[in-house]
């Protein structure tokens, strides 16, 4: 029988050291960066506009060019950044409702069917909280406006599967 041997070799953990030091996480530097996006805030009812501009582009496509997979993508994916992007650019109701509309049109295999009315009133809805200044979910508009397409997102993603 032979003798076999196994030599376990320690890396050491450096990870801790790229990711802030040794202490917790760096006040000074989070200070720093929320003071950088505070001096970006006047852009961003610019950057908004651009966004939805981008929205409302694809839309456009979708209705010129039909329900194809490339035109319900783009619109997909003008519908997720803004997603993104709403609460950053201090509208979290628009996150909400670009998340609903991204919750419509998630499924590669069944966007092509997805209701174009209620595309529309997402939409809509995006262009009117933006145009008004309805930011929070708890302004009265805003929470009707949400409630209701979220409720008829589900309702028809539940009637689709059944």
């Amino acid at each position: 029988m032979t003798n076999k041997t196994a030599e376990v070799i320690q890396v050491p953990n450096t990870l801790r050291l790229k990711v802030g030091g040794r202490g917790g996480i760096d006040m000074a530097a989070v200070a720093k960066a929320e003071a950088a996006l505070k001096s970006l805030s006047g852009n961003f009812a610019q950057w908004l506009n651009d966004e939805i501009v981008k929205l409302d582009a694809a839309r456009q496509a979708v209705r010129v060019e039909g329900m194809t997979a490339q035109t319900v993508e783009s619109l997909y994916l003008r519908a997720h950044d803004l997603k993104g992007l709403g609460a950053t650019y201090e509208f979290p109701l628009i996150t909400r409702l670009a998340a609903s509309l991204c919750k419509l049109i998630d499924d590669p295999a069944t966007r092509l069917n997805a209701p174009m009315f209620l595309v529309d009133a997402h939409i809509d809805a995006i262009k009117a909280c933006v145009r008004d200044g309805i930011k929070v979910d708890t302004h009265p508009v805003g929470k009707a406006l949400v409630t209701e397409l979220e409720a008829r997102v589900a309702q028809y993603l539940g009637s689709a599967t059944a």
